[in-house]
């Protein structure tokens, strides 16, 4: 199997994106803070000016994932908001976790100095590869998420520290390898 091209969104991108957002299962998007059944969201997310840096992984002309840096703002202007998605038929094949490392480069090319992600508790194999990638629990927020049944889920709030991950990378020489095409 040939890997997903990752690239950068750009407007040729809209449909395929809106494609694959509205693909999503039901469960998934309950857990992503965007609307991402607006049509305009895709729109929104492909053109150029938007404050997030954003990556998608293609396969063929199907977009099967996607990660964004949302540097945040103000007090909290050197960290970054990391969010990754991967469609149903492209999981369990390493994809999540190359994003995310495409995510931590993002980080580091804004001058970022800390990541953080949201992961629902619950999501083991998502807690696992984050802390494999060097991403440490910072909070446990209890009965913080309301999934699409009315349940309350606790929500893990995950940190890793861009800067000095990157120091260690760029002295063995291997950040190169981390940057989209």
């Amino acid at each position: 199997m040939i890997p997903p091209t990752i690239t950068r969104p750009e407007p040729a991108y809209v449909q395929a994106l809106r494609a694959f957002l509205g693909g999503l299962p039901d469960e998934d998007v309950t857990f992503i803070k965007e609307d991402v059944r607006d049509p305009s969201v895709a729109e929104r997310w492909c053109a150029a000016g938007d404050r997030a840096r954003r990556l998608l992984a293609l396969d063929g002309d199907h977009v099967v994932g996607l990660v964004s840096v949302m540097p945040l703002v103000g007090w909290s202007s050197h960290v970054g908001d990391l969010r990754v998605v991967v469609g149903p038929e492209a999981r369990g094949r390493g994809l999540g976790r190359e994003l995310a490392r495409r995510g931590l480069a993002e980080a580091f090319d804004l001058g970022l100095e800390k990541l953080v992600v949201e992961v629902v508790a619950e999501q083991e194999h998502a807690v696992r590869m984050f802390d494999d990638l060097g991403f440490r629990a910072e909070a446990l927020l209890q009965r913080h998420i309301r999934d699409r049944h009315g349940e309350l889920r606790d929500l893990l709030l995950l940190a890793h520290a861009v800067d000095e991950e990157w120091s260690s990378l760029a002295s063995l020489g291997i950040e190169e390898d981390l940057r989209p095409d």
